[in-house]
Parts: structure tokens; sequence; C-alpha cells
């Protein structure tokens, strides 16, 4: 079976997950970036070949936090982004997107700052979600939809359907995780 293949199997797999706010999440999320780092090096995908090492490291640091929230079977619960952290959010989006954006000109890749714009907001969220924020799925809605777009001109169609599976579950879980965030209160 084709590595991308494999990689978005995973990938559904870390979607419903996350959808359900279970641990097991960083599970998957450890197994499909070691995956999508060999298939978006092979694509050219630079800044997507990095944030999956990132992913690697958020995995671990996510199933970190999430556990420290527990007691005994109680897992973190899912909160609002503080308002007070909108600005170093902001600016960790605009710094990255940057940096990346002028690291990648030095590269062979043409979709320099379209590879920047996700792997930026991916920063973000996926700090977001190592804290069970429920913003954070907007700010993967907006990446993912990119990312649609992306794999598909890099011809990356499985990841490009998984991805738009992504755009459309992140709605809903954003709906779920607010709905629980009202049950909890």
């Amino acid at each position: 079976m084709d590595m991308e293949i494999i990689g978005a199997i995973v990938g559904l797999l870390y979607l419903w997950l996350e959808y359900r706010a279970s641990i097991f999440l960083w599970i998957a999320g450890m197994i499909m970036p070691a995956i999508y780092v060999v298939v978006f090096y092979e694509a050219g995908l630079y800044a997507d070949t990095a944030i999956n090492v990132y992913y690697l490291a958020a995995g671990m640091y996510g199933w970190w936090m999430w556990l420290r929230g527990r007691s005994s079977s109680e897992e973190q619960p899912i909160v609002h982004t503080p308002l007070r952290q909108a600005p170093a959010l902001a600016a960790t989006f605009l710094g990255s997107f940057l940096l990346i954006g002028i690291l990648l000109g030095y590269t062979d890749s043409d979709v320099v700052w379209w590879d920047s714009l996700t792997t930026a907001l991916s920063i973000v969220a996926m700090w977001m979600l190592a804290r069970k924020q429920a913003e954070q799925w907007l700010v993967w809605i907006v990446a993912d939809a990119v990312y649609v777009a992306l794999y598909l001109y890099k011809g990356l169609e499985a990841t490009a359907v998984l991805y738009a599976l992504y755009t459309v579950i992140a709605i809903f879980g954003y709906r779920k995780w607010l709905k629980e965030i009202k049950r909890t209160i």
C-alpha cells in the first residue's frame, strides 16, 4: 500500500479521535507525521516535512499536557482560548509565517508562501490543541481548506481528500467542543 494512503488512513483515525476529544489522538498523532515526513519530502513540500517533525514532538507534548490534567480517569477539560493569548498567538503565526517563507525561498519549492501559510497556522493550532482549546478548530478550518488546494496542486490527491474531510469535520468538531464546554460549566 502507498505511504500516502497509509498516512491518510491514520489521519482519518486521528481526526475521529480528535473529534471525540480522546487522549488517544496523540498516538495516531505521532504515527501519522512519521509517515508524512517521507511523503511531503518526496513531494517537495519542505515546510510540511518540517511541520511533521514538529507534530511528532507536539504529539508527545500533547499527550503529556492532556495527562497532566487527569485525576485517575478524568481528562483535562475542553476550554475556550483565553483572550489574553490572542496577541501571542498572532505574533507566533506572523513570525512563523515570515521566517518559514524566507527560509523556503532558499529551496526549490514552487509554493513558498502557501507552504509557509499552512505551516504557520498548523503550529498555532497544534499548540492550542495541546491545551484543549476549542478555537483550535477555527484555525484548522482555515489551514485545512488551504491544504486541500495545495495538495491538489502537488498531485497528492489522497491527502487532499483527507484534508477536505478534515475541513468538514473541523466545523463539526468545533460545534461539538463548544457543546462540551457548556455541558461542563
